[in-house]
């Protein structure tokens, strides 16, 4: 069989998406030819569909800048690339009956896959690390919550679907830098809800003086 008729799995098509991640952030695409072709990446049922998708962009991209830059979130350059190199580019995040959270110094992968079903997770991004600066949460909530924190500065895209459910955003929607680092909301809310909110990063207690 030629390798192009070969089916393509789902990480054929996660490395495909996220060199189109990579072009959008360094501005080889516009947001529209962006959503096309991940569109693409998606609906394509065999390799050789998936490779026109990236034919005019570079073999080797060059790495995304990692971390957000946003005042009270100084990371330097080396740790957020260490940060970096150690992803594994997607990671799991359940919770059925109970809960689950990720808060503090973390790092993002290219792919959160969030799974709530009569529970709830908490996503706090204001000292985070992104392994690139567009990431994705593919969402499942059903009968639960998803609580997700952004600081100031950071884009939020909902492309959710709500069944007796719904997003709501709020502080984000002023955020219309392309370049901005951005989180993209995908999935299904079914009789659930996700909540996110832009806060202002967390202020450190400093000693008490006696």
């Amino acid at each position: 069989m030629e390798p192009e008729h070969i089916r393509a799995s789902d990480a054929d098509r996660d490395r495909v998406a996220d060199r189109l991640r990579e072009a959008l952030a360094q501005g080889r695409l516009d947001q529209v030819e962006y959503e096309e072709r991940l569109d693409s990446v998606y609906r394509a049922k065999t390799v050789g569909e998936l490779a026109p998708v990236t034919h005019d962009l570079p073999d080797t991209p060059e790495p995304a800048t990692v971390g957000f830059d946003t005042p009270g979130l100084q990371v330097s350059t080396n740790e957020a690339r260490e940060m970096a190199e150690r992803s594994q580019g997607r990671e799991n995040l359940v919770a059925v009956f109970g809960g689950a959270e990720r808060k503090g110094r973390w790092l993002v992968e290219p792919r959160t896959n969030a799974s709530v079903l009569f529970g709830g997770i908490s996503l706090d991004f204001r000292e985070a690390v992104l392994s690139q600066r567009d990431v994705t949460v593919q969402c499942a909530v059903v009968f639960g919550g998803l609580d997700i924190v952004v600081p100031h500065g950071v884009r939020v895209v909902n492309n959710t679907t709500a069944i007796f459910g719904g997003a709501n955003l709020r502080g984000t929607d002023a955020v219309t830098d392309p370049n901005a680092p951005t989180i993209r909301l995908t999935g299904t809310c079914m009789f659930g809800g996700i909540d996110v909110r832009a806060k202002d990063p967390k202020r450190k207690k400093g000693k008490k003086h006696t």
